[in-house]
């Protein structure tokens, strides 16, 4: 299940200033809506990369803010969606049981700011790859990976970009989703 029919490509570029708001990015520091909540990693207990914010659907300020393990300590499991090592932080809504977070507003990134231009996409242009992208359907790199139970999908996100790196092994491609009440979030991904 998708959260909307319409899709929209993320098109990136370098912010010539930090990004303070509460819209889609990667990069930087979170826009925090409501009191900070930095994931730390089960394995290492140390905080998450943040990766990126995305802005919910709806009048209601909503963001989903997505981190992983990363950065030069590797640890095994950062695709598994309950493992521990990546987290999707929805608020308002709720901290997912298996993770663990701290009051930091601030921590480690995987760049500077990036900002998002959504160009609207069509239905053909979406199975031409495995973009970045907001709503609709997503394009699997394997087999479809919803999580266990009723979720939605929200966005998926190339490992790699001219502006950005993170491992999600080789060529991978990570996607997001939010439970039933758009209360929680997971994170997944998959590579070739």
């Amino acid at each position: 299940m998708t959260i909307g029919s319409s899709s929209c490509r993320l098109v990136l570029s370098k912010a010539d200033a930090p990004i303070l708001e509460p819209v889609t990015k990667l990069g930087g520091q979170p826009a925090w809506v409501d009191k900070p909540q930095w994931p730390l990693s089960a394995a290492l207990r140390t905080p998450m990369t943040f990766l990126g914010q995305f802005r919910l659907p709806g009048e209601e300020v909503r963001m989903a803010y997505l981190f992983m393990t990363g950065g030069d300590d590797y640890v095994d499991g950062t695709w598994e969606g309950e493992g521990g090592e990546n987290a999707l932080i929805v608020q308002p809504g709720r901290v997912p049981s298996f993770i663990t977070v701290t009051d930091d507003a601030e921590g480690p990134t995987m760049s500077d700011d990036l900002a998002v231009d959504l160009v609207p996409t069509s239905p053909a242009e979406l199975e031409k790859g495995w973009d970045n992208r907001l709503g609709g359907p997503p394009t699997w790199l394997q087999d479809e990976e919803f999580p266990p139970g009723d979720w939605s999908f929200l966005f998926q996100l190339e490992g790699s970009d001219a502006l950005y790196d993170v491992n999600f092994g080789d060529a991978g491609v990570g996607y997001g989703f939010l439970d039933a009440d758009g209360s929680e979030g997971r994170f997944l991904w998959q590579c070739s």
